[in-house]
């Protein structure tokens, strides 16, 4: 039943949605993903000079890294590889690069009906948009539609992500180091406990310093490997774009495959289009929604384009057989594969950098399943610190089970996920080019950092009270 299920939602219909769905944003917005991609650098310079105390557009983007960058670039990049060929991560980039579109709107509209609690913090995500913004539309639809959203988002990445990070992690160290899974499992959960007890704030903050750290390393090896076999590169290339059209036939499935293993994997991994990373985007405190769309697009282009892709080319150009191997050999296939290529010691490495990547992206899946637990039951505090208790459960249970026992569970509800978030994303979708043409005009006007005007949109369902910006030096606030 969870296969058909799996097939029939990954396989045919977030397909026919996820992809022509971010064709279509990217055609209206005029290739939105392309034509700021420079800006998005700046944006995230803007971000090292607020002076507020809620999270940052930088510490945003690597809490959103955090989640993106993980288990999913390393052992779900090999899952890809080992059911779909080379071919899928062809389909990974065409759905990341669309992707781009997508996760700059559904974090944008994020952004403009985020909600601003008692503690100073702000809050919002798809279910915060979908009652704010489809209210009129929906009416005692939207706040159903909130409901199912936050639902499969508390069991996707509140339960399920959180066993599958703990899984990939306590099998690299297993693998690396011969320590029992169950015990690596405990330290994770104790260092975890430190982290979300802290709240929000803290794990923005401890995000801030891990993320740039092993993300860094990690790139820089994959480079190394890659400067070591550049005559080697052009040839794997070659076999990823021939596989992804079904031209080679070592992959059973051929095309329907590596399509239908780059569309769920992809989405696993960059997460553009779920509505995972609008809960983060909405959190951080920017002068204009679209600046943090822009930093989350290029989030999924850090985590697509650069990391999924250095990790298939280290497992591709090695000797490692990937094609077809077995639910547990794919949780260390990535080690196996470095280790090959600059030694033994690579083994050790992949497992430190999974420990952290898995570590900042429990910190990531905790605090959305944090975000679906206040929308039921809003600033109840025994009902957060009863979630943390749960998530720490979970840590331990992911150290004990089996890969497939995870994806097969997380495949669907993270499609059902997807389904409800782009249909709401779609419904919001002229909101959405409001705010981006409003963005575009006042930097056309000159304006260096655009800033964004409540009193402009008096038609919208907005907190204004989350868009009484402070001013930052160096930055004028000009309402007129």
């Amino acid at each position: 039943m969870l296969d058909f299920l799996n097939d029939l939602i990954g396989g045919k219909i977030l397909i026919a949605v996820l992809i022509p769905l971010g064709l279509i944003f990217t055609l209206w917005s005029r290739g939105v993903q392309f034509r700021l991609f420079g800006s998005m650098f700046s944006v995230l310079g803007q971000g090292f000079q607020h002076e507020t105390d809620q999270p940052s557009s930088f510490q945003a983007l690597a809490l959103s890294v955090a989640g993106r960058v993980g288990g999913g670039n390393i052992a779900g990049v090999a899952a890809a590889l080992a059911l779909g060929g080379p071919g899928a991560i062809f389909w990974m980039w065409v759905v990341g690069l669309v992707g781009m579109a997508t996760s700059f709107f559904e974090c944008t509209i994020a952004q403009l009906y985020k909600q601003k609690e008692p503690n100073g913090d702000f809050r919002g995500g798809p279910a915060y948009y979908i009652k704010h913004g489809l209210g009129k539309k929906l009416g005692k639809g939207a706040p159903v539609m909130g409901f199912v959203y936050s639902l499969l988002l508390l069991v996707t990445f509140g339960f399920a992500f959180i066993c599958f990070q703990s899984f990939a992690t306590t099998s690299s160290i297993d693998s690396a180091f011969g320590a029992p899974r169950i015990g690596s499992g405990i330290v994770l959960a104790l260092l975890i406990s430190v982290v979300i007890f802290g709240g929000v704030r803290r794990i923005a903050s401890v995000a801030e310093v891990i993320v740039p750290v092993m993300a860094v390393f990690y790139a820089l090896l994959g480079a190394f490997v890659l400067l070591t076999h550049l005559p080697q590169i052009p040839g794997a290339f070659m076999e990823i774009v021939t596989s992804a059209f079904g031209l080679n036939e070592a992959v059973s499935g051929g095309m329907g495959a590596a399509i239908m293993m780059g569309v769920n994997r992809g989405l696993f991994s960059n997460e553009a289009g779920l509505g995972s990373a609008p809960n983060v985007a909405a959190a951080a405190y920017v002068e204009h929604p679209a600046q943090q769309g822009m930093v989350q697009s290029l989030s999924v282009f850090i985590d697509t384009i650069i990391m999924c892709t250095c990790t298939a080319l280290i497992i591709i150009l090695s000797s490692q057989s990937y094609l077809g191997v077995s639910d547990d050999a794919q949780g260390v296939l990535t080690q196996l594969a470095l280790a090959d290529h600059v030694g033994v010691w690579a083994e050790y490495f992949i497992a430190v950098a999974l420990f952290l990547f898995a570590f900042s992206s429990i910190m990531y899946s905790y605090y959305l399943g944090e975000n679906a637990v206040d929308y039921y039951i809003p600033d109840n505090k025994l009902a957060v610190m009863i979630y943390r208790a749960v998530v720490i459960g979970f840590v331990l249970l992911g150290a004990t089970i089996q890969l497939a026992d995870v994806l097969s569970f997380t495949d669907i509800t993270m499609g059902l996920l997807a389904l409800v978030n782009l249909l709401a994303v779609a419904l919001l979708f002229p909101i959405g080019l409001r705010i981006m043409r409003d963005f575009d005009e006042q930097r056309k006007a000159g304006v260096k950092v655009p800033v964004f005007d409540v009193e402009k949109f008096d038609d919208l369902d907005l907190d204004k009270a989350a868009w009484q910006l402070t001013e930052r030096e160096g930055v004028e606030i000009d309402r007129s």
